[in-house]
């Protein structure tokens, strides 16, 4: 019978720019107020790349930084996986500029479009490959410009979002710990409630933009929050129970930074204590797939995880789609 290999987190890393956009800035920028953006979403600041600065430079240290942790050389990787719906490029993809930055000479490279899930997805993808012995470290990489494609004139999503990247390292380890499962899901009948435009746009979506900039992020903000704060707390339950973790041996819940009063909803339907959930979106914005990598990189660095933890993720983004994982940490 051949071995089965248990997989986890050895390593991660994440960047963040050194631009801070205050809501205090916002207000000189958009009709908008402090106490306003604060109050809805739980966002005192955003991080804002360098005009000129690819987005794909704050993958590379992020990457960087995780191989650092998980000691062991760019040329040991390989397979880069990197989750992003804001690329400088199309072609080449993300995960092949973050290949040559770093000097991982021997890794197959892609990229994966899951919106804010595309983390969650990506890890799942790394983790099967590691699985079936084809590849025996992978970095995922989540890479976020998303100021490269907001609306900056609509102050109901210019609020909301920063840039940022986190990056991670999956290896093979032993076998009580690493990421014991992960539930996947798509709705594509709500397609239209988060939208960000690329060769084809829909009258609706001209609609929907008040400038002439149509190639940037648009979305339904009801649709999207009764939509994210119903499906976290049943993506929650769903590994929990794939899992055979109760509830109250969850240690931390890592979700999506989309909104702090989501964030919050969920905790309450599932009867979480606030300190049990990870919450920096009042530091960050809405980073998208980089969310929950970051939050797991900053929560390592300030010592909240030993080993042994129970760590729910939980992502939900544009699609519609959604994700979570267990992870039983092992550093």
């Amino acid at each position: 019978m051949s071995k089965t290999i248990n997989v986890g987190i050895i390593g991660s890393g994440s960047y963040l720019p050194e631009k801070i956009l205050t809501n205090e800035d916002l207000e000189k920028m958009v009709d908008t107020s402090d106490e306003w953006i604060s109050k809805r979403t739980g966002i005192k600041q955003r991080r804002i790349l360098d005009d000129g600065v690819p987005g794909y430079t704050m993958g590379i240290e992020a990457s960087k930084r995780a191989l650092k942790m998980a000691n062991i050389n760019a040329e040991d990787i390989g397979m880069i996986i990197v989750s992003t719906n804001s690329p400088d490029y199309i072609v080449p993809s993300t995960a092949c500029l973050v290949q040559r930055g770093i000097g991982a000479v021997n890794a197959a490279a892609f990229d994966l479009n899951a919106a804010c899930s595309g983390f969650i997805y990506a890890i799942s993808v790394g983790q099967n490959f590691i699985k079936s012995g084809q590849y025996k470290h992978v970095l995922v990489v989540s890479v976020e410009a998303l100021s490269k494609v907001t609306d900056w004139k609509d102050r109901n999503t210019c609020v909301l979002f920063g840039d940022g990247a986190g990056a991670v390292v999956l290896s093979e380890v032993e076998d009580e710990y690493g990421i014991k499962g992960t539930h996947l899901g798509a709705d594509g009948t709500m397609c239209e409630s988060v939208t960000l435009p690329f060769t084809y746009t829909t009258e609706e979506d001209r609609a929907n933009r008040i400038s002439n900039s149509y190639n940037t992020i648009w979305q339904n903000g009801s649709q999207v929050f009764k939509f994210a704060v119903k499906v976290m707390e049943t993506a929650v339950l769903k590994i929990a129970e794939d899992t055979s973790t109760p509830m109250d041996e969850v240690s931390y819940i890592i979700p999506h930074q989309a909104n702090a009063r989501i964030i919050e909803g969920a905790a309450k339907r599932l009867g979480i204590d606030s300190d049990r959930v990870i919450n920096i979106i009042e530091e960050t914005g809405n980073v998208s797939s980089a969310c929950i990598p970051v939050a797991i990189d900053r929560s390592y660095n300030e010592g909240k995880f030993k080993k042994g933890d129970n760590i729910i993720l939980v992502g939900f983004g544009g699609g519609l789609t959604w994700g979570s994982a267990l992870i039983k940490w092992g550093i």
